[in-house]
């Protein structure tokens, strides 16, 4: 069953962030580890994350630079910058903070009485 967009919507700069950790990267190699990591369930749309680029570019938390890649278009790639890392930290702390909370919210207690 696929996830919802919504859901994870308000992640996208996180989810740039960690692909950034890992190297240096352009739009559609990201997009497609995105796709792959999630087993084809997820993809961002092209302007979510073009304009997401522009977003972290702005807040300082990326770079951009041409690629020279040998012949044909050259890519715009980005790069995770020092002030970049320390969002994603704070970012993957708040996250797992909400994935406990939500983990004890949609649980079902076993001892659950009917009204």
């Amino acid at each position: 069953m696929p996830i919802s967009a919504d859901i994870l919507r308000g992640h996208t700069d996180t989810i740039i962030l960690t692909q950034l950790m890992e190297k240096d990267s352009y739009g559609y190699e990201i997009n497609k580890n995105v796709q792959k990591r999630t087993q084809g369930q997820y993809e961002f749309k092209e302007a979510t994350l073009y304009t997401a680029f522009k977003r972290l570019e702005k807040s300082g938390w990326i770079t951009a630079y041409w690629g020279e890649d040998g012949p044909g278009a050259r890519r715009r790639y980005y790069a995770i910058t020092e002030a970049g890392r320390d969002e994603w930290k704070r970012r993957s702390e708040e996250w797992q903070k909400t994935r406990e909370l939500l983990d004890a919210l949609l649980v079902m207690e076993e001892n659950h009485e009917s009204n």
